[in-house]
């Protein structure tokens, strides 16, 4: 049974954003559902707050429940400003990705280490006025985060592959031919559409962010392969849904201690603005992501 509370009586450490095909975690307890208003709206859909194995967790829907909102729309930064406001430190991100490369095949797991934009209609920073913030995303994933989950995978005999550069399109419609070509040519092993704007924002908010990426599909370069489609991607999504939840019980344990990563204080040394020229205003607005620097 749950119950639901303000968010002011909760708080998470690990949070788990899951992606088309995930829309619930199993194996918590003590679950209650968090609600949240944030200055940039609403999240995705209520957080649902429990513990696994000792460790404080925290679960969004990314395209809420019955999956409502598209890539383009996904509210994410009221998503990342309401994790990081319940107190969490690191997330898991779970998503559905089309394979760039012959050798990353459909039901493989991608733990990606870079990142192209090829978004375009998004809202990516929390500094949008009255405050100049450049964070370093040299390396948008957190290593650490990401080689926890790495080793995981290969307790559970899962065909992982770890590294790798994902591309994030705009959506919601599937890449052309000639873009899945491009693509190719740039080096990039994978294609999906929702990583961005969330690493960047997670790397603002100062929290560790790394992707679990289920290939569901060859994208449409492979003229041996049918083209992507939305039957194709359910059908192998669902195929890895006990297998994502599995990984999950495996990762979030061991990602319940201190930090020690350069994801923790990625603020350190970017907000450029003087602190006397931010107004009163925004610093309140952006307290939980930038509190312990403009207080």
């Amino acid at each position: 049974m749950s119950t639901t509370r303000k968010a002011s009586k909760q708080k998470a450490t690990v949070a788990v954003i899951g992606g088309s095909g995930l829309y619930e975690m199993d194996g918590m307890s003590g679950v209650e559902t968090v609600d949240v208003d944030t200055p940039f709206g609403k999240p995705s859909d209520s957080i649902v707050v429990g513990e696994l194995e000792g460790v404080k967790v925290a679960f969004l829907p990314r395209h809420g429940k019955g999956h409502r909102f598209n890539p383009s729309h996904i509210p994410a930064r009221a998503n990342i400003y309401a994790l990081k406001s319940i107190g969490v430190e690191r997330i898991i991100s779970v998503s559905a990705v089309g394979s760039l490369k012959e050798e990353f095949a459909p039901l493989d797991l991608v733990i990606p280490s870079q990142l192209i934009d090829r978004t375009r209609l998004r809202e990516s920073t929390f500094f949008d006025s009255d405050v100049v913030v450049h964070v370093a995303m040299a390396d948008p994933f957190c290593a650490q985060a990401s080689q926890v989950i790495h080793q995981a995978a290969q307790k559970l005999d899962i065909n992982v592959h770890p590294g790798g550069t994902m591309v994030v399109m705009e959506g919601p419609a599937f890449s052309t031919r000639a873009e899945s070509f491009m693509y190719r040519s740039w080096g990039a092993d994978i294609i999906g559409m929702t990583a961005l704007p969330e690493a960047k924002l997670a790397r603002e908010a100062e929290m560790c962010y790394a992707t679990m990426a289920w290939i569901t599909d060859y994208d449409c370069w492979r003229q041996s392969s049918e083209s992507v489609t939305v039957e194709m991607v359910i059908a192998n999504l669902l195929k890895n849904v006990a297998t994502s939840k599995a990984l999950l019980k495996e990762v979030i344990p061991a990602l319940g201690g201190a930090r020690d990563c350069p994801c923790e204080s990625a603020l350190r040394d970017a907000i450029i603005t003087q602190k006397d020229q931010i107004p009163d205003e925004i610093k309140k607005k952006l307290a939980p992501v930038t509190g312990r620097y403009l207080s």
